[in-house]
């Protein structure tokens, strides 16, 4: 009888396999998806000009090429003249602005002279982007030390961005795709971000963040607030700040109709936001948030993949997440992973202001 039955229910599998109806209606719903998806990418297509997406296929094309042939010699394993002629087919591939303002450098020396070269380009990066000549910018690191030799009064991008345009409200949302994170503070000493967690700077902290993350493609964000101090205060027993400052903050924002929870034990928040409990992070301060993105997103050689886009300016604007790494300059081994991610990143945010 088992013999039987089996062979009965293995010929009626043949038999559906067989049946042309079936067969024909499955080979309709894989072209009706199909062509709903040739109408996607046409409707990006055009929302982009197919002027436009067709002379960037050609430059991806050309550059490709291009990189194949000087592999080794375009991550700076080869030798200088090689990499200028590199250099001169690349830039006749893609849009290049070359200022020819390097008479001759050394790999991972702090130079005011590199200084100078980096705020020009810089500076004709906000003007592009100001002009609307382009869509939005992914810059690399910029020597912070090195700028302030040549003159800057600034810390870095970020900061000329915002003030030549004007911006009143910004921040950073850093990003390895699973982790999204922002911060009550940044670039200051441990001692002044302590100083920095007020009711004030922390509900300000969730306010923009909510307001910002959506040109990111967060919309209506929940929101995690990460405590200050070890179990968040564990109810004053190991700090006050928590209680005094961050929750007043939290509860402010409720108010408001914002989704924020917290303040959270520091040492679990980001694991419950890699289980999706939280849509964005709010990091007390520096290390704080970006430890967890540079553990998250870890690449070989100790590099990063993980990514920051600046909200709240009017263009779009991502960078990498990590700094020159002056002591591996020249020798090839630099991951670009972090710069991949970041323009990607830029890509998706222009497409979500759009």
């Amino acid at each position: 009888m088992s013999g039987e039955t089996a062979g009965a229910t293995s010929g009626g599998a043949e038999g559906d396999e067989d049946d042309p109806v079936r067969g024909a209606g499955e080979a309709a719903a894989r072209l009706r998806e199909r062509y709903d998806e040739l109408r996607r990418i046409e409707s990006r297509i055009d929302d982009h000009g197919r002027d436009r997406v067709e002379a960037a296929a050609d430059a991806y094309r050309h550059a490709h090429r291009i990189l194949d042939r000087y592999e080794e010699d375009a991550v700076g394993s080869g030798d200088f003249e090689s990499y200028v002629r590199f250099r001169g087919e690349f830039g006749d591939a893609v849009d290049v602005i070359d200022f020819d303002n390097v008479d001759s450098y050394e790999h991972g020396e702090l130079r005011e002279a590199n200084g100078r070269v980096s705020l020009a380009y810089v500076d004709r990066s906000i003007d592009l982007a100001i002009a609307g000549d382009v869509d939005g910018l992914c810059n690399g690191p910029i020597h912070k030390q090195a700028i302030g030799m040549a003159g800057s009064e600034y810390a870095g991008h970020t900061d000329m961005m915002v003030d030549r345009t004007d911006t009143e409200r910004h921040t950073a949302l850093l990003t390895d795709g699973e982790i999204h994170v922002t911060h009550v503070s940044i670039h200051v000493p441990l001692s002044d971000a302590i100083d920095r967690v007020t009711e004030a700077n922390v509900f300000d902290a969730i306010r923009v963040t909510h307001e910002k993350v959506p040109e990111a493609g967060l919309e209506d964000p929940s929101i995690g607030v990460v405590g200050i101090n070890p179990h968040a205060g564990d109810g004053g027993v190991i700090g006050t700040l928590d209680d005094e400052e961050i929750a007043p903050a939290v509860e402010r924002a409720r108010g408001e109709g914002i989704d924020a929870v917290g303040p959270l034990p520091p040492d679990s928040a980001f694991n419950r936001a890699l289980d999706d409990d939280y849509d964005c992070m709010v990091a007390m301060y520096h290390d704080q948030g970006h430890i967890p993105l540079f553990v998250n997103s870890h690449v070989d050689g100790g590099g990063v993949g993980a990514t920051v886009l600046i909200l709240g300016l009017p263009f779009v604007r991502a960078t990498t997440l990590h700094g020159t790494a002056y002591d591996i300059a020249g020798r090839g081994v630099a991951s670009p992973e972090s710069m991949i991610t970041g323009i990607v990143l830029a890509a998706d945010a222009i497409r979500h202001r759009s």
